[in-house]
This record gives structure tokens, C-alpha cells and sequence, in this order.
């Protein structure tokens, strides 16, 4: 088996919608019996769409923005309904040197971010078809603390938010004064969703399959009454049933291609022995058009910052149980993610109830990963792309599927935080 920190082979077989591509040039999956194609169900009421986003060397142009947002028209256009919430975090320091993870930007990419700000916020008005509604926001401020309890004590560190929205509540932006990182800017999203559950989108995670959001929210909220044993009587259920609860739903990413049979299940009993109880094909049914959509899921033992539906309150409730479960500036993954799947190994997985979209066995790949902190917009990702098949043919390296090795590390690396063992 290989090792889950190897670049895979192009000789494996990913597909979407049955049909094998290479990742790097996403297409339409061909409609599938078992897979809904679209949504007959509103979730205009249910569901809130949270972005965030920060920083990048593509600033002041929207182009990574614009590239989600198409993605959502291409393969899961009822999101483009639902309320939004755009989290436009910021930067901790100017220096000489962009270390953006770091929260430090350089003069030039500070004043670039100010016109990024106003470019994304007219973006997404227009997308929601509010054009032309900037000077008409309300504004209230806000603020989110941060740090321990007794650190609190001598100062109660907050982070003061400028927070405006449509007078019909559709798109609400968050700016803070200081930068949050993508955790506390998520927990700030969440506080100010109005519906049972959220999308939580990072700016550079695209879709390239399509996604029966409706489908999936209907599975969670049938299964939200399931008993939780687990909270019950400290046990997990050895028993098979269809009564678990789905509470956070993750979409596959090219390191969670067939996640059921790698290293991050296999090699652990306690995982195996919960993905063979659990691992099953939800049936919804659409009254409105009498068929039966099969969604497929499999536990998922690790909570993953890309693009998730998450129930509100669980979301609270587990990742941000007190004011320093998740520090200023740090991922959701590296902290609260680690801390999940030590508890998953020990018997809680229900406690957190994360599943992956696993159609076509996992072999289906959902999303793509555009690397917001190398993101140069479309042309320049082209060009980087190029420069790479150059120097690969100086060089004489031979190609593997019609693809040099230096192309594959291109597509390939950087992919993701992986979970660590």
C-alpha cells in the first residue's frame, strides 16, 4: 500500500461521474443513475455559505475568488442561493518579505489587499445579484475574543470586527481590525449564521464534480435524531445501523481518493473496524420527481479544513467549546483535527460524526486545490505551468502517462494537510 505522503501514480484511476481524467483538467461528469445530478430541494432556508478569505500574491484581482464561484455555477449552483457570509481576514505585520501563512505581507501587498477588499465585496454582490448595493449595508461592529481564560484576565485580548450586510440579511461581510487565521475567522461566520447548517469554503478549494447538496443536507437531518450511544453509555456501537449521526460531511480531494482502503483506516483496527459498520449508501427520496437518490458516505476520521457541510451548533460545540480551543491565527486541522482523530481511535467517533463523499467507491475526485499562497491567477498558473514542461524537456527527464515527472509534483503537490499518525 502506498504511503498516504506519496505522490500517487498517474496510472491510478480517477474518475468522475465514471469517467477517468487526469486531475488536472476537470471535466463534467456524465449523469449517473446512482448520483443526483441536481437538487429539487430549497436550501436556500437550511444551509449558509461561509468564505473566507485572506491575502494572496493574486491580489487585487478576484481571480481565485471568481474561480470558486464558478465552480459552485458548474457543479452546485444552489449554493449561489444560499446566504453568504465573506470573511475577509487580514494581516498581522508588513515586512520585506511576504510569509503570508505568517500573517506578514509586504507595503505593496498591503495596499494591494485594501483594493482586494473592495473587489471582493463588489464580487460577490454582483453574484448575488445586489450590484450596485455597497453604499446601502448596515454596519454594526463586533468582536472576537481569543486565548485562555486567565490570559483574558489581563486584558481579555479581542479582535475588533466591522461587519456589514444587506437589509435582506442574503450577504453579510466580516473585516477585522487584526488577523484572525481561518479558525476564529470561521467560529466568527458560524456565530453569525441564521440557519441549522453551513458550507464552509476556503478562497482557493474548487469543485470539479457535482455536488447534490440537497440530497446530502436531507441525510443530515434525518439522521440528526439519531441516538448517540456513544454519549449514552461511553460505549461505541458494535452493532450495524442506518441510525448514526451525520454531523460534519467533508468532499474528496485527491489525498482522499479511496480514504476506506488507506493507510488512515487500514492501519488502524479500532478505524477499520468502524468503516466496515458504518460505511453504507444513504437513500433519499424525491417526492416532487418519485426517484430514489443514493448518496454515498464513509467515516471520516479526521476533521478537515477544506470544503465541508457541518452542522451549527455541532460545529460550536465541538470545535470551539471555549475561547482557546483554537488560537489566533491557527487552522482548524492542526489543532482541533489532531485532538478528533486521537478521540476517533479511543472509540468517539460519534461524538464528532464526520463522513466523506465517497461516490464510485472513493474513486471520484470532488475538489482541487488552486494553492492561494502561490495563486498568480489563471495566466499565471499557466505560465508557472509551462516553464515547468521547458525545463523538464532541457533536462531530458522522461514522461510517465504523457506526463513528466515535474508535472505530476505540479499537480500533485502541496495538496493538502495531511493527517498525521
Amino acid at each position: 500500500m502506498a504511503s498516504p505522503n506519496s505522490i500517487p501514480s498517474p496510472d491510478d484511476s480517477l474518475t468522475q461521474g465514471g469517467t477517468t481524467t487526469n486531475v488536472d483538467t476537470p471535466v463534467t461528469p456524465n449523469p449517473s443513475e446512482t448520483l443526483p445530478q441536481g437538487s429539487s430541494y430549497d436550501i436556500s432556508s437550511q444551509l449558509t455559505l461561509i468564505i473566507t478569505t485572506s491575502p494572496t500574491p493574486s491580489a487585487p484581482s478576484t481571480s481565485l475568488l471568481s474561480q470558486i464561484l464558478s465552480s459552485f455555477r458548474a457543479f452546485c449552483p444552489p449554493l449561489l442561493h444560499c446566504p453568504v457570509i465573506l470573511i475577509l481576514d487580514t494581516y498581522d505585520h508588513i515586512s520585506t518579505t511576504a510569509r503570508l501563512k505568517k500573517g506578514h505581507v509586504t507595503a505593496e501587498g498591503a495596499k494591494k489587499y485594501a483594493l482586494y477588499k473592495e473587489n471582493a465585496k463588489a464580487l460577490i454582490l454582483r453574484e448575488w445579484s445586489l450590484e450596485g448595493k455597497e453604499g446601502d449595508l448596515l454596519e454594526e461592529e463586533g468582536q472576537a475574543e481569543y486565548g485562555s481564560v486567565a490570559y483574558a484576565q489581563h486584558g481579555n485580548p479581542v479582535v475588533k470586527l466591522r461587519i456589514s450586510r444587506t437589509r435582506d440579511g442574503k450577504v453579510t461581510f466580516v473585516e477585522p481590525e487584526q488577523r484572525l487565521g481561518f479558525g476564529l475567522a470561521v467560529r466568527e461566520g458560524l456565530r453569525l449564521a441564521r440557519t441549522e447548517y453551513v458550507w464552509v469554503q476556503q478562497h482557493d478549494w474548487s469543485l470539479v464534480a457535482q455536488i447534490p447538496v440537497g440530497e446530502v443536507l436531507e441525510v443530515m437531518r434525518r439522521q440528526s435524531d439519531a441516538a448517540d450511544e456513544h454519549e449514552l453509555t461511553g460505549v461505541e456501537n458494535t452493532e450495524p445501523t442506518t441510525k448514526v449521526p451525520v454531523k460534519y460531511v467533508c468532499f474528496p480531494s485527491v489525498r482522499m481518493l479511496r480514504y476506506a482502503r488507506s493507510d488512515h483506516v487500514m492501519l488502524f483496527p479500532a478505524l477499520r473496524a468502524l468503516t466496515n459498520l458504518h460505511k453504507q449508501t444513504f437513500t433519499v427520496r424525491d417526492s416532487t420527481k418519485n426517484v430514489q437518490h443514493k448518496i454515498p458516505l464513509t467515516p471520516l476520521f479526521f476533521w478537515h479544513d477544506k470544503p465541508h457541510i457541518a452542522e451549527k451548533l455541532h460545529y460550536l460545540a465541538r470545535v470551539f467549546p471555549n475561547r482557546s480551543a483554537v488560537p489566533r491565527g491557527a487552522f482548524i486541522e492542526d489543532t482541533v483535527g489532531h485532538r478528533a482523530r486521537d478521540e476517533m481511535k479511543e472509540g468517539q467517533w460519534r461524538k464528532w460524526a464526520c463522513w466523506l463523499y465517497y461516490p464510485d467507491e472513493g474513486k471520484q475526485l470532488c475538489l482541487r486545490h488552486l494553492k492561494g499562497r502561490t495563486w498568480r491567477g489563471a495566466e499565471g498558473e499557466l505560465e508557472r505551468k509551462m516553464e515547468l514542461i521547458r525545463i523538464n524537456q532541457e533536462n531530458g527527464i522522461p514522461k510517465r502517462d504523457g506526463k513528466s515527472q515535474v508535472e505530476w509534483e505540479y499537480i500533485w503537490s502541496e495538496e493538502e494537510t495531511l493527517c498525521g499518525d
